[in-house]
């Protein structure tokens, strides 16, 4: 069986991309985020997904000095020829609790409407599942924020728009129904943060959780380099590098 990619090829006089030529066809007539699309869905975006692929890339780009441009400045302090190596640094940290936590919540919301699709209530399978994980000790994907409180102000303006644009769908109101079973279970309100819409949009509009996952990765890239940029220009990394190691007491092992 032949081994494809479905994605580009390029040859001395020509680079096809999706079936189009770059040259030709792309370059000049889509912006970065048309272009974004289609190598990651091979189509261009309808003028929703357009708007929300913008809107979510914007969303989560930039966040002050959190762990993953942290970890990048500090890796281009140690070595300042290594740009690649510090959004490398940046990027591995794109887990489960920062960043990667848009696909946790879309494979959570995707089970979920699973069961609405099979004939459960939606509000019922929200309060459902935030009460089993309440019991067990776990987290809500999607929900609280140490700085963000009461609410997430990006995570209420794509809601808002969702609704403004007429795409949010069943995978946004399960969404807003985790959120009040949450603020009922835990017994104060939990903010809703910004990956939860960012997923429940998406999977609204059709697209796949890895796509999901790969928006916050493909802006925060782009936030990033600006952190990058800026050690250049004016060096923080051995600075936060020492704000560590002050923050932190050595205690002797006693063996």
């Amino acid at each position: 069986m032949a081994r494809v990619t479905r994605i580009s090829q390029a040859s001395p006089d020509r680079v096809e991309v999706r079936g189009r030529d770059l040259t030709t066809d792309l370059m000049g007539r889509l912006s970065f985020t048309d272009y974004a699309h289609l190598l990651l869905t091979g189509r261009e975006p309808t003028d929703d997904e357009r708007f929300f692929f913008d809107l979510l890339l914007v969303s989560i780009a930039e966040h002050g000095l959190m762990p993953s441009n942290v970890a990048a400045r500090i890796t281009l302090a140690a070595d300042p020829g290594s740009l690649h190596g510090a959004v490398a640094a940046g990027l591995l940290g794109a887990g489960p609790v920062l960043l990667g936590t848009a696909e946790t919540c879309a494979l959570l919301l995707g089970g979920l409407q699973a069961r609405v699709a099979d004939g459960e209530e939606p509000e019922a399978v929200a309060r459902e599942t935030a009460r089993r994980l309440h019991g067990a000790g776990d987290r809500l994907p999607g929900f609280g924020h140490p700085l963000h409180r009461p609410v997430d102000p990006r995570a209420e303006r794509i809601l808002e728009l969702a609704d403004e644009r007429g795409v949010s769908g069943p995978h946004v109101r399960l969404a807003r129904s985790l959120r009040d079973a949450a603020a009922d279970i835990w017994e104060k309100p939990l903010p809703m943060n910004v990956s939860m819409p960012i997923a429940a949009v998406l999977l609204d509009l059709g697209y796949e959780a890895a796509v999901v996952k790969a928006v916050p990765i493909l802006a925060r890239t782009a936030g990033l380099l600006a952190h990058l940029v800026e050690e250049r220009q004016e060096p923080l990394g051995f600075a936060l590098a020492a704000a560590a190691e002050n923050a932190v007491e050595y205690e002797r092992d006693e063996t």
